[in-house]
């Protein structure tokens, strides 16, 4: 069992039945979305799909408080290391690692990224990436993080089958509800979280857009979360 909380745009937290906490493109400060009244009271790690300041702002802070790993690709987790990380765990896609309870396999997606330094300057930092998370029980959810959809998305069914997918569906920046009904075709998960849209007028895209586009898709639903609320898988 896990327990997850969607904090608004791409954000979620995972707990563990060990208590263990996971923390996935927490966009903490300036997140129009990110419930009022939450509060982050353990943290084991973070995993960060890209750089863009709407999966990171505000990580710096907790990641100082807790002293916990941080999971991304190669040049981001460099980047980081600069800024004072201690223990930022840097891979690349393809490859996979054991961090606390997961395992976390960083896979494609197609997307720009970058960082803004204090001065206002963008710094490419690397590539953008997805994530399959193994559990300890055995199951594994795919995390897409920000992308356009992908034909290599049957490879991820193929090798990993994960019974749950998180897909961005807001349109403009990432897919819109018809390439994620795509994805979910070529994925099969059991359920899909929408994630990345709503939270500005331009991200578009809705969880009932989504639903109505794989209708016919047997054995695959929508499972539409509220920020703040947790829910069990």
């Amino acid at each position: 069992m896990v327990e997850m909380t969607w904090l608004g745009h791409s954000s979620f937290q995972l707990v563990l039945e060990s208590g263990e906490t996971w923390l996935i493109d927490p966009w903490v400060e300036g997140n129009p979305k990110y419930p009022a009244g939450h509060r982050v009271e353990r943290l084991d790690g973070v995993l960060l799909t890209h750089g863009h300041f709407d999966h990171i702002h505000g990580m710096l802070e907790l990641v100082g408080r807790f002293g916990c790993p941080v999971v991304g690709i190669h040049e981001l987790c460099h980047w980081l290391g600069g800024k004072g990380v201690k223990d930022a765990r840097g891979m690349n896609k393809g490859g996979t690692q054991r961090v606390g309870q997961l395992a976390v396999t960083m896979t494609h997606a197609v997307h720009s990224t970058s960082v803004v330094e204090e001065d206002g300057r963008l710094v490419a930092a690397g590539e953008a990436a997805g994530y399959v998370i193994a559990l300890p029980d055995g199951r594994r959810m795919y995390f897409a993080g920000d992308t356009a959809v992908f034909s290599d998305m049957r490879l991820i069914h193929d090798l990993y089958k994960p019974e749950l997918a998180f897909l961005p569906i807001g349109d403009l920046y990432t897919m819109d509800p018809l390439q994620a009904a795509a994805a979910c075709r070529m994925l099969r998960p059991k359920r899909v979280i929408p994630m990345h849209y709503g939270t500005f007028p331009v991200l578009s895209g809705t969880p009932a857009e989504l639903a109505a586009l794989i209708a016919d898709l047997p054995g695959t639903s929508v499972w539409e979360l509220e920020p703040g609320a947790a829910v069990r898988w």
